[in-house]
């Protein structure tokens, strides 16, 4: 158990001019409020004050951040209101105290409310000042170190919420002995039996890890003294979550953890840190993709040290880290050990444009646009967890989305139904488009009709799988049942010419023949093909009636009729659609093929098949089901529109050589439009039949070698 002695012993350590008088008065203070008070599991509430104290001494913090972890539970215990507490301490710890209470008599619907409006409070605290941030850490790290006497449900609570949120923070601010042993701590009440039967395991091969620890230290010692360097050597076990997670990532069991054992080589310089890795290497084998220089490369939260995974004589695998005694420091403290405070006040020393403290600054200003208690997560996650991004719905649970996500998105991860019958929807309370994508606290209410169902449109601005793949299967279900619906008609349509009817046609062997020769599985798969644009009618009346049914009913066209088939469209000659006859071929306007171009058809209904390029933007969103395969005929010649835009200089005589250039290329000009800008530079439209892309790439050179073209382009539209 910690005491006041321990505390400023600990502080004049490393502050030895340091006036001690304010924790004195503060420890005095805590034990004359709470007395022999204790908290709900059961300490006696002082006790839990100066271990508090005592751990933000150890993180080297300063007299004023101390004295707020004595005080940290005093407005929240309703001991002394922070006018007192600012008459008896100054408004700076008052103000601290403040952002680090508790908010347990704040009653929540849900552990997510819980976190949000804990986590608020803190960051906005922070926002004044961060040593706010350092007091809620020692504060959650001594309750995990007594949660044994809490009720098991609110151990797993607790556990919960310092696994995902305090954990990580203490990481992000570069403490890693406190993220560890929260870790460690919340790992024990989530997998109770796991931590167990892992803590045995290790503690059987206990007396086996400190004679290979003492061994190796011996050795990299030894190492180090025959090539004159200085350098302390030490070794431990790798926290237990740590281990845990390897396992199930990896798949492996506990014997198959080979690099147990992490030692620590701390020397003077950088230098020495690059010549004690060259030792190691050269002792011992290197396990390739296992080195990483986090000292030309730091990561965010500040850590410097030169890791290294390596194969020992008798096959064991360790991890060696070798820093300076800076970079140690900064690794046992992290931020902390960089913020440097002005006397009596909070502002940091440190230079504001250090590279070091961006994503603190990114932070702190997201701070200022905070009105809603659960908009933590937009500071916060976003911070630990790029990917993701968290809303709520009304009634305050939490949806973890991808980033990007809109309220579709939201409405199917919901429920199906839900998203099914999306009409709209609203963010904190106003109605917004149903791309919009949505941001961290948001929250969402989505309204639904029973009469509404999923547009293909929302599958340009989904990110869900979920989603995207309900809209798919819905359209795709809407698709067929139309196709299948027109299909039915057109087919009963061609039928009647033959005086036969789709009722009692569908019901011959005929039928059931044609269905397995054209290759499907059933008769409204064919009827949908039809429908879909796949088969004419007239491909399938021909085997689905009797030969002898056709051939009486096939005379010799009227006059109208021969009007009627002079007039009717044709394929284009220009494009061949293998296995598909009697179909109206057109060519896309908004990519423009021209021969040459690589290209894909898509099945219209009642439009035959437009040509896109393989490319096109509308291509790439549509249905794959409706599209098909077609080839340019090079044996049929047709010319091909297509529009072109010019950049040139400004000059007397451009044009006419622009139109000599087109003209001498054998292309012909249907249309021209001439721009100048204030640069002295001309922008040229012209839209001209050429024959295929070789035509045109001629085109476009024969421009280019004019003097004064500087670009020419191919428009799609």
């Amino acid at each position: 158990m910690a005491s006041l002695e321990q505390i400023l012993r600990q502080v004049e350590a490393y502050q030895p001019d340091a006036d001690l008088d304010p924790i004195r008065r503060a420890h005095d203070f805590v034990a004359g409020l709470f007395g022999d008070k204790r908290r709900p599991n059961g300490e006696p509430y002082l006790e839990h004050l100066t271990a508090v104290g005592f751990l933000l001494a150890e993180l080297h913090l300063d007299i004023a951040s101390i004295v707020t972890g004595l005080l940290h539970n005093v407005l929240d215990e309703e001991a002394v209101s922070q006018e007192e507490l600012a008459e008896r301490f100054g408004p700076d710890i008052a103000s601290m105290v403040e952002g680090a209470t508790k908010i347990g008599r704040m009653a929540f619907r849900t552990s997510e409310k819980r976190q949000a409006e804990s986590f608020r409070k803190m960051l906005l605290a922070m926002a004044r000042d961060i040593r706010v941030i350092m007091v809620k850490l020692a504060d959650r790290l001594h309750n995990m170190r007594t949660l044994e006497r809490m009720p098991k449900e609110s151990q797993r609570r607790i556990s919960q919420e310092t696994m995902d949120i305090f954990a990580p923070l203490a990481n992000r601010l570069g403490i890693s002995w406190v993220k560890s042993e929260l870790e460690d701590l919340a790992f024990r009440y989530i997998y109770p039996d796991a931590y167990a039967d892992l803590a045995e395991k290790v503690e059987k091969k206990k007396t086996e890890r400190k004679r290979f620890i003492s061994e190796v230290k011996r050795i990299l010692t030894d190492l180090l003294a025959a090539n004159q360097l200085e350098g302390q050597v030490s070794g431990r076990l790798k926290h237990l979550y740590s281990v845990y997670r390897k396992m199930e990532r990896q798949g492996i069991q506990f014997d198959q953890v080979f690099d147990l054992i992490a030692f620590r080589i701390i020397v003077p310089t950088v230098r020495d840190c690059y010549g004690v890795l060259g030792i190691v290497h050269a002792n011992w084998t290197p396990i390739p993709g296992r080195f990483k220089d986090y000292i030309a490369m730091p990561k965010a939260n500040l850590y410097q040290s030169l890791h290294t995974s390596v194969i020992g004589r008798k096959g064991e695998r360790m991890e060696i880290q070798i820093r300076t005694e800076e970079m140690h420091r900064i690794a046992e403290e992290g931020i902390a050990a960089h913020w440097k405070y002005k006397e009596g006040g909070s502002v940091p020393a440190a230079d504001q444009s250090d590279s070091r403290f961006r994503w603190l600054r990114q932070m702190l200003e997201w701070q200022r646009d905070l009105e809603d208690s659960k908009e933590f997560l937009s500071s916060v996650k976003v911070d630990l967890f790029p990917d993701e991004v968290y809303v709520f719905t009304p009634g305050g649970d939490v949806k973890e989305l991808p980033q990007g996500a809109t309220p579709v998105d939201f409405a199917y991860a919901i429920h199906s139904d839900v998203g099914q019958h999306c009409s709209g929807a609203k963010v904190n309370g106003k109605m917004v488009p149903l791309r919009t994508e949505l941001k961290n606290g948001d929250i969402i209410e989505v309204l639904t009709t029973a009469s509404q169902s999923p547009s293909k449109d929302w599958l340009k601005f989904v990110r869900t799988s979920k989603a995207r793949n309900k809209i798919r299967g819905w359209v795709k279900a809407e698709q067929r049942e139309r196709s299948i619906e027109l299909g039915r008609d057109l087919l009963e349509k061609k039928l009647r010419k033959y005086g036969a009817s789709l009722k009692k046609t569908i019901t011959t062997d005929l039928f059931d023949e044609a269905v397995h020769e054209f290759g499907f599985s059933g008769s409204d798969d064919l009827i949908a093909a039809i429908g879909y644009g796949k088969l004419s009618p007239g491909q399938v009346v021909s085997k689905v009636l009797p030969k002898e049914v056709i051939g009486k009913a096939e005379e010799k066209p009227s006059g109208i009729g021969k009007v009627l088939e002079k007039i009717k469209p044709k394929p284009s000659a220009a494009i061949k659609i293998a296995g598909v006859d009697d179909i109206l071929v057109r060519f896309a306007k908004c990519c423009n093929p021209l021969p040459g171009d690589k290209v894909t058809g898509f099945i219209t209904r009642g439009r035959g098949v437009t040509v896109h390029t393989i490319d096109c933007q509308h291509v790439q969103e549509s249905d794959p089901d409706r599209r098909i395969d077609v080839a340019w005929d090079r044996a049929k010649k047709a010319s091909h529109r297509v529009k072109i835009r010019i950049f040139c200089s400004d000059q007397k005589g451009m044009l006419a050589s622009l139109s000599t250039a087109i003209t001498g290329a054998e292309a012909n000009i249907v249309s021209a439009k001439v721009f100048s800008t204030k640069e002295q530079q001309g922008v040229n439209y012209f839209e001209i039949d050429v024959m295929d892309l070789a035509h045109l790439t001629r085109v476009t050179n024969g421009l280019q070698k004019i003097k004064g073209v500087y670009r020419v382009e191919r428009l799609r539209n």
